[in-house]
């Protein structure tokens, strides 16, 4: 059997992974890089390590004594990590660290990929191993978003593509064509929850792939958390782009949305 590397960060989609690659014959040797990864991972994963994103060097040498080629990298991890005083980088990590130009998403995962790279390993296409995840274009619950809702679609996806293009982030709220907040390093949900509050209800949430999204980290995902984080910002509706973003747990998604009348499209 062919093996795997799955390094995991937060929530379901890392044990939707190991379970999709598991059916397809594949050993998976997960890492769980933080304390809030999903601890079904355990169950989901053939081996699950359990080493900080912040101990690099254990993090390869544990891929390398299971005789890993190939690597995804799922699940969240915030970069505001590298600012909260949390983790304790090891001498490679640091290293890491210490050589980027920038802290911007894609230079940090860039140099990851490099570092696993000159250790050995291939790191592949995210979604390889779950396209079906990511829903084609159309409206995904039974309420269509209203007009005024459609209008701040269309005026966030074009907001949302151009912080993605300056790899700011790929997630704004608006509402009546205007900008409530633009995702940066707090991540969606807390991006959501503050758009939330200005907008004081009615708020459009909008979450694209980057012009230049290199499939190999920080696909757009969307899952229940999004969804909660809306019904507390009193957002009404999402739009995510078509084929690009990946949903996850869609049927429990779309079940809460319903419940709270939020539409969901993919545009």
């Amino acid at each position: 059997m062919e093996k795997i590397g799955l390094l995991a960060g937060v929530g379901k989609l890392p044990v939707e992974c190991a379970r999709a690659a598991k059916l397809l014959g594949y050993e998976v040797y997960a890492v769980a890089l933080l304390d809030e990864t999903d601890p079904e991972l355990d169950e989901a994963a053939t081996e699950c390590a359990h080493i900080s994103i912040a101990k690099l060097g254990e993090l390869l040498a544990y891929l390398k004594e299971k005789q890993v080629e190939k690597v995804t990298m799922i699940g969240k991890v915030t970069k505001e990590l590298l600012f909260s005083g949390k983790l304790i980088p090891d001498a490679m990590a640091m290293q890491l660290i210490m050589s980027l130009p920038d802290r911007k998403d894609d230079t940090i995962m860039l140099a990851f990929v490099q570092a696993l790279a000159r250790a050995g390993f291939t790191a592949f296409d995210q979604t390889a191993l779950i396209h079906k995840l990511m829903p084609h274009r159309g409206t995904l619950t039974s309420r269509e978003p209203d007009e005024r809702e459609k209008k701040d679609m269309e005026f966030g996806f074009r907001m949302a593509k151009e912080i993605g293009r300056l790899d700011v982030g790929q997630t704004v709220v608006v509402k009546e064509a205007a900008v409530m907040a633009l995702e940066a390093i707090e991540g969606t949900d807390a991006c959501i929850r503050r758009g939330g509050e200005l907008a004081r209800g009615g708020a459009v949430v909008v979450k694209v792939a980057k012009p230049e999204q290199d499939n190999r980290f920080d696909v757009p995902t969307v899952g229940k958390a999004t969804i909660e984080s809306m019904i507390a910002a009193g957002a009404t509706a999402l739009a995510i782009e078509a084929d690009k973003t990946l949903l996850v747990e869609r049927e429990a998604v779309v079940k809460l949305a319903e419940e709270h009348g939020i539409a969901i499209v993919a545009m």
